[in-house]
């Protein structure tokens, strides 16, 4: 297929000022990457002849960074002075357009809308030109007929009955005839789509109504997008590669630096995007506010020399301004922000058939009784499966790992959550008999071969796509782990303690979030979920540094429990770290089924990069097990 590809890039972005002051639109970048290289990239991997862009605004900023990009050789600029419009644009390019038909593409635009199958519809139709549209009330202003032809376009008139209204996504493919429709000079691409019209031409539209799609032209609509790539990669915060420290920054909520981007000491964010090369010194810039803790930044876009605040609203999915959908995890339930009360607090909704849910309540209520920091439980309807908790912020260990920090401070934090560990395997497991749904919740055998029945199901067939021969050798390995799993002395396990389940909340306290599932288990499967952590790569000198704090503080916490309970406590080293390994094939197993249970089945594709490193965790742990479980082992060195 003969193909060229035209890449509107000229504009002034006079909405989007001042960010446009210092970078031109098609270079702002979202989550590290520019929006111009976003679009190069999916355009490259069409059968194409040659790409073109048109700059004016700013263009040797960008003329240097198509010269120093790896498009460089493919790509033809076509400088603009004074800028000549949407259908100008094209006209100026006529000679570089006319041999082939062409797509157009905005700029300023982040989608996933198929162009392979756009440009397929419009090659099989007789259309002039054919526009990807969808239903988008905002813009909505093309008026199309029921087989999809434009008609007219207008604002602020209702469409007829054999019409219906949709807009333009910014992309379309047109024939080379289309040209000769375009005047010299400054021109408007829809003018000549009129013109086409009124000649008897067919416009034709491909409907792309649900895919993703976003434009950057204002600094909400920016914000928007960006953190909506967040929630799309199941992450709240990113940090690009050259910021390099972060100590004595404080942030919550959704939060991104740019590369380059440095901040003072003492400054907290919430809902922040810090563009790149920002420099904030709070010696010399004037905060918006300040309080006991520091200097406090939220829902605002920041540069060097400028903030531009944003409303939590125009941000985030909300019902009343008041109620904001929350949370990137695997779990069915739903949570929400509630700011209508004197502090915000989490309404979660639970689905009809969440078998969890009274659990949660109760494990609630029990593990506050004795300390250990989960959300406080406000409220509760058992009918409608909400309840009202105590709002602990966005923060996780996963994401606060994401800023650069020393070894130290790691450690520190890591100690926190073991000591909560500990608390949870000792002087919480003597009371459990007080709940009931937990002391009869026993992660026994045949739980165990059902995690790793479901690891050869959803990761070795679902995801790998790999047949065992022997399944029932296969299953002789893990008939005798897990006998050997189960006969390890058991407490109060919370059975996904992992960094994304830990929050840690204003002056670096952890609390414990997601704990419904919690049986009575093998402590060490806590203990390889948190230091063997696919979330979280702890180096191996650290996490024997942090096995040894939860030996010591074991130790030091049996000693005050009374004579009958240290009788079912593990009581030496030795036995907590012979339970380990056992521990960490049986963890490793089941997050890795989960993972391809989410990203197949439930659609969230964003658990396929968590992969990588909990295949790793488990190569380790098969190599150290091998003539303990033989087919095992030759099973996940293949995959």
């Amino acid at each position: 297929m003969n193909l060229s590809v035209f890449i509107l890039a000229a504009g002034l972005g006079e909405r989007l000022k001042p960010i446009t002051d210092y970078i031109p639109k098609p270079l702002i970048p979202i989550l590290g990457k520019p929006v111009l290289q976003s679009i190069l990239e999916k355009v490259s991997a069409l059968p194409i002849n040659k790409i073109g862009i048109n700059i004016c605004h700013k263009k040797d900023v960008l003329k240097n960074w198509v010269k120093n990009s790896s498009f460089s050789n493919n790509v033809e600029l076509f400088p603009e002075d004074p800028i000549l419009g949407t259908g100008g644009a094209l006209k100026n390019a006529e000679a570089f357009l006319k041999n082939s038909i062409f797509l157009v593409h905005n700029s300023d635009i982040i989608s996933d809308i198929d162009l392979v199958k756009l440009i397929e519809f419009h090659n099989a139709s007789k259309n002039l030109a054919t526009l990807a549209v969808h239903n988008y009330p905002e813009f909505n202003k093309l008026f199309i007929d029921n087989n999809g032809f434009l008609k007219r376009i207008e604002v602020n008139r209702e469409a007829k009955a054999i019409e219906r209204l949709v807009a333009f996504t910014g992309i379309a493919v047109y024939q080379p005839e289309f040209l000769e429709f375009l005047p010299p000079g400054t021109s408007s691409v829809v003018n000549a789509w009129a013109k086409a019209l009124s000649a008897g031409y067919k416009i034709g539209t491909f409907d792309v109504t649900g895919c993703s799609w976003s434009d950057i032209g204002t600094p909400v609509s920016y914000a928007k997008t960006v953190f909506n790539e967040l929630k799309k990669i199941g992450e709240t915060v990113y940090i690009h590669p050259s910021v390099n420290w972060c100590k004595d920054i404080k942030f919550d909520g959704y939060i991104v630096f740019e590369k380059g981007s440095v901040l003072s000491k003492n400054v907290t964010l919430r809902n922040c995007i810090l563009l790149a090369d920002t420099k904030i010194n709070i010696r010399t810039n004037e905060p918006p506010s300040i309080d006991k803790e520091g200097y406090f930044f939220e829902n605002c876009i920041l540069g060097s020399k400028f903030k531009i605040d944003f409303s939590e609203s125009d941000i985030f999915e909300s019902d009343n301004n008041s109620v904001f959908l929350i949370g990137t995890g695997g779990s069915d339930r739903k949570y929400y922000r509630v700011r209508s009360h004197k502090h915000p607090i989490i309404l979660m909704q639970s689905p009809d058939h969440d078998s969890d849910f009274q659990r949660h309540i109760e494990y609630t209520q029990f593990f506050n009784k004795y300390s250990i920091p989960v959300p406080k439980l406000i409220d509760v309807d058992t009918n409608k499966k909400q309840a009202l908790f105590e709002d602990l912020g966005d923060l996780t260990l996963y994401s606060w790992l994401k800023c650069p920090r020393e070894t130290e401070e790691i450690e520190r934090i890591y100690k926190k959550v073991l000591d909560i560990m500990v608390s949870i395997h000792t002087s919480v497991t003597e009371h459990v008999s007080e709940c009931p749904l937990l002391k009869n919740r026993i992660f026994d055998y045949e739980y165990l071969k059902w995690e790793t029945h479901y690891f050869v199901e959803r990761f070795v067939d679902g995801i790998k796509n790999v047949r065992v021969k022997n399944l029932s050798a296969l299953y002789d390995d893990f008939h005798r782990l897990a006998l050997k799993v189960d006969s390890f002395h058991k407490t109060i396990v919370h059975r996904d303690f992992q960094s994304q389940n830990i929050m840690i909340t204003k002056r670096n306290i952890p609390k414990i979030v997601d704990y419904q599932g919690a049986r009575i288990g093998p402590p060490a499967y806590d203990i390889a979920s948190l230091l063997w952590d696919p979330y979280y790569r702890l180096a191996d000198n650290m996490k024997e540094r942090l096995l040894n704090y939860y030996i010591k503080k074991i130790n030091v916490a049996q000693e005050e429990q009374s004579q009958f309970t240290k009788g079912h406590l593990m009581t030496t080293e030795q036995e907590i770290r012979e339970s380990l390994l056992p521990c960490r094939l049986q963890r490793h197993m089941q997050a890795l089924g989960a993972y391809g249970f989410l990203s197949k089945i439930k659609g969230k594709k964003y658990f396929l990069k968590y992969i990588p490193e909990g295949l790793r965790l488990l190569k380790e742990d098969v190599s150290l097990s091998k003539s303990d479980y033989p087919i095992l082992f030759e099973l996940v060195m293949q995959l």
